[in-house]
């Protein structure tokens, strides 16, 4: 990476990692919440909903969007967004007697600026990087979200240490400048803007690129998709585990969930910088090979009842997890330059659905048992990975540089 490029690049890392704030953080605090309040559980917790509906809705024509008029145009406006929506539900918190309906608009606020963040930051990212570094800086845009994953409950909780609604300050502290800089510091390269107005000839084109990929697309989305709803579904899973079983609570719970949650994200770092060395078709291999180790530890926690041997199967999980996210991301956002807004961010949406579904997915099939949980979970993998070996075509997804003989 130029050395020009590495100040600018770390102003985009920093996106992923304020976006997966947004819900983590505040759902160590939820009972206090409702507590500090005077709600029900059902109404606590619709302070994630409302952030993650108008999220994942948002997505897609964020991305649209910035195809027609640049990255920067959307996502410098979506950062100030996120983070005045939470200043809003901090200073309703703070100076009005009953601020529930307050904070619950503020965090609607919040997720319509968070729909216009971390997909573009991938977008973007790979319009700057036309190379195989393409693949290292989106495995370490992917550590910096996994990052975010693991610090953010911790965070949450020691901040609420301190008053219930700090971490709505801390939306508008971090992302405001984050915003600015991006707007300021962060040079779009010409090609992100090339389709403005022409709304008619873009559709065409997208609509193109979906016909002739739809089903490498297709295979690649749902790959990201449900490793992230399988590992949020395991960690809430654990959640609840640690805390009935075993009488965790409060940032021990958040300590042990970051053992996964840091292994996905050094993988992410790792696998990226690895397949920037490697030639483009085997990114295929690697996806194929990350959804075979999930599965695996999928098997395990559904035979063992052993605490540790079901935290070590985690850390494989975790491992699997970030080995497939780096080269699915390279895959899809290589699938086309002028369309690529737009198609990062349908996938974008269905990462977010994964894990806004994986929680409450688990929690349902509980019901049947931890053996039938975790075993169709497996099932539910083996399938994504049999639609990876039939339908993605990397020489189809992948420009000419990225594949082997450039």
């Amino acid at each position: 990476m130029k050395a020009s490029m590495k100040l600018p690049f770390a102003i985009l890392c920093t996106v992923p990692f304020i976006m997966v704030l947004g819900n983590s953080m505040l759902v160590p605090l939820l009972p206090l919440m409702r507590s500090s309040l005077n709600v029900t559980l059902v109404q606590v917790s619709l302070f994630i909903t409302a952030f993650s509906l108008p999220a994942g809705i948002v997505i897609p024509f964020a991305g649209f969007l910035s195809d027609c008029y640049g990255r920067k145009t959307i996502m410098a406006p979506a950062l100030i967004i996120y983070g005045a929506g939470g200043i809003l539900a901090g200073l309703a918190a703070w100076l009005v007697a009953s601020p529930y309906y307050l904070i619950l608009g503020s965090r609607i606020l919040q997720g319509i600026g968070a729909g216009g963040t971390y997909q573009l930051a991938m977008a973007l990212a790979s319009d700057i990087f036309q190379s195989n570094e393409r693949t290292k800086a989106l495995g370490l845009l992917e550590a910096a979200n996994g990052l975010g994953k693991v610090v953010s409950p911790i965070a949450g909780a020691a901040l609420g240490l301190l008053l219930w609604f700090a971490p709505f300050f801390v939306y508008g502290i971090l992302a405001i400048p984050i915003g600015l800089a991006v707007w300021f510091l962060v040079r779009e390269p010409e090609q992100g803007n090339k389709n403005k107005t022409d709304f008619h000839s873009y559709f065409h084109n997208l609509g193109q690129v979906l016909q002739e990929k739809g089903l490498s697309l297709m295979a690649s989305i749902l790959a990201g998709m449900i490793v992230l709803f399988i590992l949020f579904g395991v960690l809430s899973y654990v959640s609840d585990l640690l805390e009935g079983r075993y009488g965790v609570t409060g940032i021990r719970i958040g300590l042990l969930i970051a053992i996964p949650v840091g292994t996905m994200a050094l993988t992410s770092y790792l696998s990226g910088s690895y397949l920037q060395k490697t030639a483009g078709n085997f990114l295929k291999i690697v996806i194929i090979a990350g959804l075979v180790l999930e599965a695996a530890a999928l098997v395990i926690m559904g035979f063992f009842a052993n605490i540790y041997i079901f935290f070590l199967a985690m850390i494989l999980m975790g491992f699997g997890t970030g080995v497939v996210l780096p080269a699915v991301n390279t895959l899809i956002t290589s699938a086309s330059a002028r369309e690529r807004g737009g198609i990062t961010c349908l996938y974008g949406s269905a990462r977010f659905f994964g894990v806004a579904l994986g929680p409450p997915a688990f929690g349902l099939a509980m019901t049947l048992g931890k053996l039938p949980l975790f075993l169709g979970a497996a099932v539910l993998v083996g399938i994504i990975a049999f639609l990876t070996i039939a339908f993605i075509q990397t020489e189809k997804m992948l420009p000419p540089e990225l594949l082997p003989g450039h």
